[in-house]
């Protein structure tokens, strides 16, 4: 924890699974323009989340003397007032618990954030004191947007109201009031000032402005006795003080422990659910990424079903579910999901489909989502889709020619990096799955005819995919467009070894799966692109051009090795259930670096494999857990 190299390095996310979250590091001190104690949504102004509350600083009084146990960051490389000296112990398992000494003074630090609502909440105990001791905190408060900076100007209200045992401040029109409010009495003393030159150094390592000034409104100061707890809440709304310990204590023991690599995930995973009014979504990640359409049904099966979690997964469909016919019918969306339109999503939704009537059992999963799964086939069958096509060859055609239209979507100038167009490898994977699994569908319910129809456009389906992507070296093409041709060898083609319904013989799929272990499997997962194909690029750093080239191009991303290791077990059943076991290792560990406790966007596809981008990754986090979930199953199979 002394060790700013290596504190600094270690980021901890809370979230109240309504869109708001609170994240720093582990010393509390923001890295990134990303971090804050309070971080809302703020529908009114913009879909950005929102920092109010950037930071608390705690000063210990005695004896007249000051000890502030806050950390800054500020420009020349310089620290203050540098309390991070003064930690002794720090542990989440259950709850960020931050122990400081300072002389004979222990005090103690909690922080929970709260269920559903737009409030953090920070418990300080102070465990021991041999003489009177004042606790000063001193807010400091940004009211920006995630993606902007605020700086010292005229504009911001100075005004502020004092309520029970606190007061409530807005610094600019159009944002929600900002309640602070303790448990105990205290003292507000108004003494505005802006700290000037407060720098992210994570937006410097992404080639990003980082630098911003914030605004303190004053100070709040109590005594505090040996043994003694004091709670202080930030929120958008106000709140019986006299209910604070009572509901921090509620929040601390709803917590489930983070006592081992499952519970981890699992705590990671509803860190990702967010509840808009009857809706239930999935974000796609932390700190900047919304709810996207095909992340959330890729990670849907992983972060609900491979928990025991079928109440979230049938939630969460149902509100996707109202979105896809909307778009299916050509109406307005009434949902929160972005990207419905990308030409895979709904192929993707079939997938998600299938994984629940695992769960679940077929004759359930038709009763619920059979009619969904018909309407999807024939809108693809008929041709209705803006950039999906079938063709006569029972394959299906997308243009991605001038925009990015699969999960490698990552664009420089205004045009895809990668730019895969055409019959796209997995696009037609998911084609073939979708349509065997609709025939079962229809066969398990006495539709012979319907079945027998959609067998003949699998077959097709199947003989044009082989004869398509499948190339002399034993690997899959990643695209095919009129003469161009693709031959990188890149981990798309893992989904037709993976998935329950495969294009491919089981010597075809043994050949495909030894090519993506030589050359694309890391302790990460699946890199993004072979070292022996052109254009490798495997570290993900530098400015936010370099990182473009980058992201596709050679990095490893976990929910991709989900689907490998998937596909490992189904050809080789238990003799493989060690190695999996190997690789489970390799993200064991990363409960420790980054974000504690989830896992990274993606990770570098050298060692040593350094996590990047997003500190938490829904897919990621979903295909790990769905892995886990698979070798309990394949290690107890008779």
């Amino acid at each position: 924890m002394t060790n700013l190299q290596e504190s600094l390095r270690r980021e901890l996310l809370r979230t109240n699974r309504s869109g708001a979250y609170s994240c720093s590091t582990i010393v509390d001190c923001n890295t990134r323009k990303y971090h804050g104690l309070l971080v809302v949504p703020v529908p009114e102004l913009d879909d950005e989340n929102h920092v109010l509350l950037s930071s608390l600083d705690v000063t210990v009084i005695q004896h007249g003397a000051e000890f502030n146990l806050g950390l800054h960051k500020y420009q020349g490389n310089h620290f203050s007032p540098n309390g991070h000296k003064y930690i002794r112990e720090f542990d989440c398992d259950k709850v960020p618990t931050t122990i400081y000494r300072v002389g004979g003074v222990v005090l103690k630090k909690e922080v929970v954030f709260q269920h559903y609502e737009d409030r953090i909440l920070l418990r300080y105990t102070l465990v021991d004191a041999h003489s009177a001791t004042t606790l000063r905190f001193r807010p400091f408060l940004a009211f920006r947007s995630v993606r902007q900076f605020t700086h010292e100007n005229g504009t911001a209200s100075r005004e502020y109201h004092p309520v029970t045992n606190g007061i409530r401040t807005c610094m600019y029109a159009g944002y929600p009031d900002l309640y602070m409010q303790f448990s105990k009495k205290n003292e507000f003393v108004f003494q505005p000032d802006w700290y000037r030159g407060v720098e992210y150094p994570k937006e410097q390592e992404r080639g990003y402005a980082s630098n911003e000034d914030l605004y303190v409104p004053g100070y709040f100061e109590m005594n505090i006795k040996k043994g003694e707890s004091i709670v202080f809440a930030a929120s958008t709304s106000s709140i019986s003080t006299t209910s604070l310990k009572n509901l921090f204590e509620e929040e601390l023991q709803e917590r489930a422990p983070r006592d081992n690599f499952f519970h981890c995930l699992v705590n990671a995973a509803h860190q990702f659910h967010k509840r808009e009014k009857e809706d239930r979504y999935l974000l796609a990640g932390y700190p900047w990424f919304k709810c996207r359409a095909r992340d959330t049904f890729i990670s849907l099966p992983g972060l609900t079903l491979a928990i025991d979690e079928q109440d979230y997964f049938e939630l969460v469909m149902n509100t996707a579910m109202r979105g896809l016919r909307e778009f299916m019918h050509g109406e307005k969306l009434s949902v929160s999901i972005y990207e419905i339109e990308q030409p895979d999503v709904l192929l993707w939704a079939i997938w998600a489909i299938q994984q629940y009537a695992k769960f679940v059992g077929k004759e359930a999963c038709y009763e619920k989502y059979g009619a969904l799964v018909d309407e999807i086939v024939q809108y693809v069958l008929n041709d209705k889709h803006p950039n999906l096509h079938p063709d006569e060859s029972g394959l299906v055609y997308s243009n991605g020619r001038d925009r990015a239209v699969t999960w490698m979507n990552s664009t420089a100038n205004g045009r895809p990096v990668v730019p895969r167009s055409g019959y796209i490898v997995e696009f037609n994977a998911l084609w073939y799955n979708a349509l065997k699994f609709a025939a079962a569908m229809y066969s398990d319910q006495g539709k012979e005819s319907d079945a027998a129809l959609l067998e003949e456009h699998a077959e097709r389906c199947k003989n044009s995919f082989v004869n398509t992507f499948l190339n002399e070296y034993g690997y899959l093409l990643d695209y095919v467009d009129g003469n161009m041709m693709d031959w990188s060898v890149r981990p798309n083609m893992i989904f037709a070894v993976a998935f329950d319904y495969s294009p491919l013989n089981q010597e075809q799929k043994k050949s495909v799966l030894d090519v993506c272990t030589r050359e694309l499997l890391t302790p990460k997962g699946l890199r993004s692109l072979s070292p022996k194909s052109g254009g490798y690029n495997p570290m993900y750093v530098g400015p936010q051009t370099q990182r473009d080239y980058a992201y596709h191009q050679g990095t490893a991303w976990p929910w991709l090795g989900g689907f490998y290791m998937e596909a490992c077990l189904k050809l080789y059943r238990r003799t493989r259930l060690s190695f999996i076991e190997r690789q489970m290792v390799g993200y064991e560990d990363e409960m420790n670096y980054h974000a504690l406790g989830t896992i990274s966007e993606l990770f570098d596809g050298n060692p040593p494999f350094h996590g990047r981008g997003g500190m938490s990754f829904a897919m990621n986090v979903a295909e790990i857990l769905r892995t886990l979930n698979l070798l309990e199953k394949y290690t107890y199979q008779k």
